[in-house]
């Protein structure tokens, strides 16, 4: 494993996003002097907090698995995840809502889970699901230590026994195909294969390897963090403090200061030069190439599509839904074609939709509900869409009357509060080609075929984060903190 050479003492990382902060944590328990710059007053990066006349939304993920590595992180300093984040588990995990009327509740208990899946699609629907459990659980294991949870260097670091027991296991056939060896119902199909959009893909294009994700989340578990998946990052910002991580807030760092052919500190806007041994970059990987280190070849990435976010509080609560629901429109294929292929809006979208009051109802006045309505849309480099000239508002408006079409009776009569966030915001946030969602997770952009977490010219110069090793997801985006680390104390193999 390629590390950083020389003097590792003093390390700046630059950015509190999930990654930054998993990575000052491993750091610090390591015994380096960690610096961590952020420029906005709040520590998370895309894990933020809007405030908007009493109701509390989380800007980014709202779906939280593995709660295993941020334990991890707080082990790192001799902190216990308990005294942290007070954790609850949701159950169910998802609730699934299917044009023909039909629900089906994602249960992470497999007993119940069979239960539900025979309820709702019969029988044999059940015993396929069963048979999926074990082999996506399988893929995990074999997934986890040699490919995930490793620093990849060349493609020749792929070349251990898992994965032989990976192609034999039929881990590198089409997700979809796979899928449809355990499950005949396109209801069942569709919950169990929906997570490839996650890593940029149709699940018609992505390999079975990302069954990992579908494992993940419905059937490991999701949970949710009192406060919001924010707190998640207040959690681990406060124990780093605590234990000695410098954290300034507010400080935005415009270059890496370089010598010799090594990073020698940063930057700040206001000319501060924060001198540093090592540097992290928690910047989104291809912005930070761009804006904060010196000019040379960049690679030219294909990334994730995007999304539009609605964060709506609202007089209306509704008794038929959890926690987070995804709504299926009837189309399929076609719409996975549309947002990625050919750059459109979804006709007929499926869409997320989290409820967050319904189990804290701190995130919202008294008799008052939050929601955050994800609908998937073309990145930027797919489509050069209006944005910025009354799009937002009529996509808005769009998607509301979608959620009234399907049960959501009153929704727009009942908003209060409503933010849109957009890719054009996105972007003005720092993110490439206006996605949250970073690079594709397509052949050549995973495992070692992804952007690398260090330089190849600037040997101390580490990045952090969903655009590079392992990949998109709080699960991998925790897991980069631990490999970025790696690379400076050698820790991780």
């Amino acid at each position: 494993m390629r590390t950083v050479d020389g003097r590792t003492d003093r390390v700046v990382v630059v950015g509190a996003g999930l990654g930054g902060l998993a990575c000052a944590l491993h750091l610090a328990g390591s015994g380096r002097q960690v610096t961590l710059l952020e420029r906005e007053p709040v520590p998370g990066g895309r894990a933020g907090r809007l405030a908007a006349e009493g109701y509390e939304f989380d800007t980014g993920p709202t779906v939280f698995t593995m709660p295993e590595l941020v334990a991890e992180a707080l082990g790192a300093v001799g902190e216990e995840l308990d005294d942290w984040l007070d954790l609850t588990p949701l159950d169910p995990a998802y609730r699934a809502h299917y044009p023909d009327g039909s629900t089906l509740d994602v249960i992470t208990d497999t007993t119940r889970m069979a239960a539900e899946i025979a309820r709702v699609c019969g029988p044999r629907e059940a015993d396929g699901y069963l048979r999926f459990v074990d082999y996506a659980r399988r893929l995990w294991r074999l997934e986890r230590a040699d490919f995930i949870e490793r620093n990849l260097d060349s493609p020749a670091d792929l070349l251990t026994g898992n994965l032989l027991r990976l192609l034999a296991a039929g881990a590198f056939r089409r997700l979809h195909t796979k899928i449809g060896q355990f499950f005949r119902d396109p209801r069942t199909q569709r919950i169990f294969s929906f997570q490839a959009m996650y890593a940029g893909l149709a699940p018609h294009d992505a390999l079975a390897i990302y069954t990992v994700i579908a494992y993940l989340d419905s059937v490991a578990g999701v949970w949710f963090p009192r406060g919001g998946m924010h707190s998640v990052s207040r959690a681990m910002a406060g124990a780093a403090e605590k234990h000695g991580v410098q954290l300034r807030y507010g400080t935005t760092v415009t270059r890496v200061e370089t010598a010799h052919g090594r990073a020698t500190g940063v930057v700040t806007s206001d000319g501060e030069l924060i001198p540093a041994d090592v540097v992290v970059l928690n910047p989104d990987l291809p912005v930070a190439y761009r804006d904060l280190l010196p000019p040379g070849p960049r690679r030219r990435l294909t990334h994730s599509p995007s999304c539009v976010v609605l964060h709506v509080g609202s007089t209306q609560g509704y008794g038929r839904i959890a926690h987070h629901n995804i709504h299926f429109g009837r189309s399929w294929r076609g719409t996975f074609d549309e947002v990625i292929r050919r750059g459109r809006l979804m006709s007929d979208p499926s869409l997320l939709v989290t409820n967050p009051s319904r189990t804290d109802p701190s995130v919202a006045p008294p008799g008052r509900h939050s929601y955050y309505v994800l609908a998937p849309v073309p990145n930027l480099d797919r489509a050069r869409l209006d944005w910025r000239g009354g799009l937002a508002r009529r996509y808005a408006d769009q998607l509301i009357g979608t959620l009234e079409e399907r049960g959501y009776v009153g929704f727009g009569s009942g908003v209060e509060v409503l933010r849109t966030v957009t890719p054009a915001d996105w972007a003005e946030q720092g993110m490439a080609a206006g996605t949250p969602f970073a690079a594709a997770h397509s052949f050549f952009q995973t495992g070692p075929f992804r952007p690398t977490n260090l330089h190849r010219t600037l040997p101390n110069v580490v990045f952090v984060g969903s655009g590079t090793q392992p990949g998109v997801g709080v699960p991998m985006v925790l897991i980069s903190g631990k490999l970025a680390a790696g690379r400076i104390t050698g820790g991780v193999q």
